[in-house]
């Protein structure tokens, strides 16, 4: 198992930033893919971001792309979520999530991931 911690959350006006950190412990070395999901009151989960463990390759949803920017540290085994230029609809509760198996579908889907971590808030005024 993997144990995921996330941090950075807040309050913060609209045009402003945040960083998002998720430190993974435990069985890191079996993760494949890190995902950044985020859910807003009586929504689904939605994926945002991810990245291959090894840090070569990222996607994002569309609304994000250009304003958000995951990237890892190797050292701290932690992942951030950059989040620039931010908007009241990004308001939600931000998980990580770790995939720790070999898969040809992209990861898009809470399903897919196999441990979360207790999430952190982020609220967007206007």
């Amino acid at each position: 198992q993997v144990q995921l911690v996330e941090s950075g959350g807040g309050l913060v006006q609209a045009g402003g930033s945040l960083r998002l950190a998720c430190a993974a412990s435990g069985r890191s070395s079996e993760i494949t893919v890190l995902g950044w999901f985020r859910q807003a009151p009586g929504k689904e989960r939605d994926f945002v971001a991810r990245l291959t463990w090894n840090g070569e390759r990222k996607w994002y949803v569309d609304s994000v792309t250009g304003r958000f920017t995951i990237s890892k540290d190797n050292a701290k085994n932690t992942v951030y979520l950059q989040m620039n230029n931010l908007k009241p609809e990004d308001t939600a509760v931000y998980y990580c999530a770790a995939d720790r198996r070999l898969r040809v579908q992209p990861r898009v889907r809470p399903q897919l991931y196999d441990d979360w971590g207790q999430g952190t808030q982020v609220t967007v005024s206007s």
